[in-house]
């Protein structure tokens, strides 16, 4: 784990494998999951068991990932709609400016490469997400979303 920043606050499961240069810090990562390079999971994340989360991707607060879900490379997170950098005063904001907007991803979802998952919505279980997409809206169970915005293109990916 050269290069890791694994702060002691993470709980890990048994079995989790990290690559270098990945920043963990308040999450929670299941038992068998494999953490590729590149990789900022924030506080109050939770990934499930037997996950792989690829390279350069973000995990912000407020994400849960189920059991056996696939994280593509450089898969983004956010966790807020309205993002702003200073209070109406000037100053910077902090996090007592601002609501975390939960996202979650059921069991055995799939997320393409360089998708973009906006907050407050969840992926069911077994969904594909098509790399690149852009997902502004809940995905039901057993389908695949592709484009953006992510749109339904057909039923279940297996």
């Amino acid at each position: 784990m050269d290069y890791c920043r694994i702060a002691d606050d993470v709980v890990m499961g048994e079995g989790v494998e990290i690559f270098g240069f990945v920043n963990l810090y308040g999450c929670e990562i299941g038992a068998g999951t494999r953490i590729g390079a590149f990789v900022e999971i924030q506080k109050n994340a939770v990934i499930g068991k037997r996950c792989k989360i690829s390279s350069h991707s973000f995990i912000c607060e407020g994400v849960h990932i189920a059991d056996n879900v696939f994280v593509g490379h450089g898969v983004m997170f956010t966790n807020t709609l309205f993002p702003r950098a200073t209070n109406a005063d000037g100053k910077l904001q902090t996090e007592e400016n601002w609501e975390v907007i939960p996202t979650y991803v059921q069991e055995g979802a799939f997320i393409g490469s360089g998708s973009v998952i906006l907050c407050g919505l969840s992926i069911g279980a077994g969904a594909a997400i098509g790399a690149g997409a852009v997902v502004t809206r809940d995905v039901p169970g057993g389908e695949v979303w592709v484009g953006n915005p992510a749109r339904f293109v057909r039923g279940s990916p297996e």
